[in-house]
């Protein structure tokens, strides 16, 4: 380390010896002399001590930088932890360790680290709000580092204004996973979803939204609900209206008044946070689930690969599990990892003092397909539906009041209902001749956004008004073949990656009867087979209604599977609502189902 130096401590001036006498007056000089001298060298030793003690704390060298991005949520605590472990100056191989926490949207860092996104801010050691972004991460990369020890935890909650709280008992009774899935499932019309609003953090942004759908999907299929349910729900909790980006605008939302109680999710110290710093006039209150939760659990994933700067950072990985450290994070409203939370959150304003059960948190590959589920559900929607209005669909349904057009009429209106806003739809016709000798279909409506304006009508509208007013023609065959061929090849022209692209038949079931000619049974299961493009999916499902459906029903398998889709055979209007559900189930596993 080095000796002390006399003429280091005199910063480079002659010694006293060396220094020319001076004459003083008066007697004062002689006191102050001794006096001065006394003082210096006080100072001399306090220096001298000075380095001497930091030397042995490992200081006086270079100092050894460690650098922290941790989650928003988290990093103010952590900034408090590090400013104690600077001022104790850590030694680590001779050098003091200083560490600096930035914060850093979890989300992004994980896009960076999986070389999906743009590049973040270097680091040598990670605290993300939760595992299921390096489980994700892992499943795909096994080079990424692994979680390591929790920080701490926060339970993801529902979560709901105080001033509607009592009414939400009453239309929604207790907090469950089960009952958010019922509130949101969009195909559920007499659910409590006609008095409650499923607010959800995206799940592609928020690790609590991306635990909220884990934990509801855990629990939909330990009750045995049907997977038409949990799809209804994720198809409406994607739409624009009910996915939030920021836990702070859905928090700030749960205040709007409306027809209908919103219900949100968020993490536990999220709530307590927003409460804390917004002051809003009524506080949110968290809801904690019956059948248990998913934690955001703050593991430390340390990056670093200078081997120094990794004993820095398994230093301060011991610092955070100290009681001092704890209690801080306790006092920013978070739990320890055996789930203890401290005065933030110890029973008051809605606030469970107990840990809620925890639901043991997925594997890496559970985590990939329910983002993956997510990415797909959201797609949006490309269609155009073909419908029959040969002769045969003027015929009477027995036991109904209607003819097969005006039941399959009602079942389009009825499917059309659970398609998003930003979908996009067109309409076709078909039979024989409808646009002029050998044309068996004409352009009804032409695809576009349901939303657009066509006259001063919106397309959905225009679609609606044009199913209901539909007439079969008397004397029509059924060229469905023709129109297939060519409904096909303009989808697969018009194809756009960010939605799925489908045709949609609906019939009477009974089939091509086309007498004029047109394209055989084998030749349109030849062309779609061979037009079909795994990188391009165009769909087709089938929908029939009427006694004639089952005669065609091995011709309308044959058909929707060339291309990855569906063929159904309708009993009722209502069961329609299923179909179209099943129909977006196979989106997640299309083109390979």
């Amino acid at each position: 380390m080095g000796r002390h130096r006399t003429d280091e401590l005199e910063d480079g001036y002659p010694s006293y010896k060396e220094a020319k006498p001076r004459r003083r007056r008066g007697g004062r000089g002689k006191v102050l002399v001794p006096l001065a001298g006394s003082v210096a060298l006080a100072v001399l030793l306090g220096v001298a001590a000075f380095v001497v003690i930091n030397r042995d704390r490992g200081c006086a060298g270079d100092a050894l930088p460690l650098r922290i991005t941790a989650s928003p949520d988290i990093q103010p605590a952590l900034s408090q932890i590090a400013e104690r472990f600077n001022k104790a100056a850590h030694e680590v191989e001779g050098r003091c360790t200083t560490v600096a926490v930035t914060k850093g949207a979890s989300a992004t860092v994980a896009s960076s680290l999986g070389g999906v996104g743009g590049k973040a801010a270097a680091m040598d050691l990670w605290i993300p709000d939760s595992g299921l972004w390096v489980a994700n991460l892992r499943a795909r990369n096994q080079d990424v580092p692994e979680a390591g020890a929790s920080v701490a935890h926060s339970p993801i909650v529902m979560v709901a204004s105080g001033s509607v709280v009592p009414n939400l008992k009453k239309s929604f009774g207790e907090a469950s996973w089960g009952g958010m899935i019922n509130a949101a499932n969009v195909a559920n019309v007499d659910g409590p979803g006609r008095k409650v609003r499923v607010l959800v953090l995206d799940p592609s942004l928020n690790a609590a939204g991306l635990g909220a759908l884990l934990a509801a999907a855990g629990v939909a299929t330990a009750s045995g609900a049907g997977e038409e349910q949990l799809v209804g729900a994720l198809k409406n909790l994607s739409g624009s209206t009910s996915t939030v980006r920021d836990q702070d605008a859905l928090l700030s939302s749960l205040g709007v008044k409306g027809s209908k109680a919103p219900l949100g999710i968020a993490s536990e110290q999220g709530v307590w946070a927003f409460n804390k710093v917004k002051k809003p006039e009524v506080p949110a209150v968290p809801l904690y689930p019956a059948e248990g939760t998913i934690n955001l659990d703050y593991p430390v994933v340390i990056t670093a690969k200078d081997a120094a700067v990794r004993k820095a950072a398994e230093a301060f990985q011991k610092e955070l599990d100290s009681e001092s450290s704890r209690k801080t994070l306790q006092d920013q409203g978070f739990r320890t990892p055996d789930g203890k939370g401290g005065k933030a959150i110890s029973g008051s304003a809605g606030f469970q003092a107990k840990a809620p059960q925890a639901i043991e948190t997925p594997d890496g590959k559970t985590v990939a397909r329910m983002s993956q589920t997510w990415s797909r559900i959201k797609l949006g929607t490309r269609l155009v539906t073909l419908l029959d209005v040969s002769g045969t669909m003027a015929l009477p349904v027995p036991g109904t009041g209607l003819t097969r057009m005006q039941a399959i009429s009602r079942i389009a209106v009825e499917g059309m209902k659970l398609f998003p806003a930003k979908s996009e739809m067109g309409l076709w016709e078909f039979s024989t001749h409808l646009d002029g000798q050998g044309v068996d279909y004409r352009e009804t409506v032409p695809v576009g956004p349901l939303t657009e304006d066509m006259n001063g009508v919106l397309r959905r509208d225009v679609i609606n008004q044009k199913l209901i007013g539909a007439q079969a023609k008397a004397t029509g065959d059924t060229g469905l073949n023709d129109t297939l061929a060519a409904a096909y090849q303009q989808m697969t022209d018009e194809y756009q990656s960010d939605k799925i692209n489908t045709v949609l038949i609906l019939t009477d079931g009974a089939g091509n009867d086309d007498p004029d000619g047109g394209i055989s049974n084998q030749q349109i299961l030849k062309r779609l087979k061979e037009q079909f493009d795994p990188e391009k999916p165009v769909s087709v499902l089938i929908i029939a209604f009427g006694p004639d459906a089952p005669k065609g029903k091995r011709q309308m398998d044959a058909l929707a599977k060339a291309t990855g889709g569906d063929a159904y055979i309708a009993k009722d209007v209502l069961e329609v609502r299923k179909f179209f559900l099943e129909g977006m189930k196979r989106r997640l596993c299309a083109p390979n189902c």
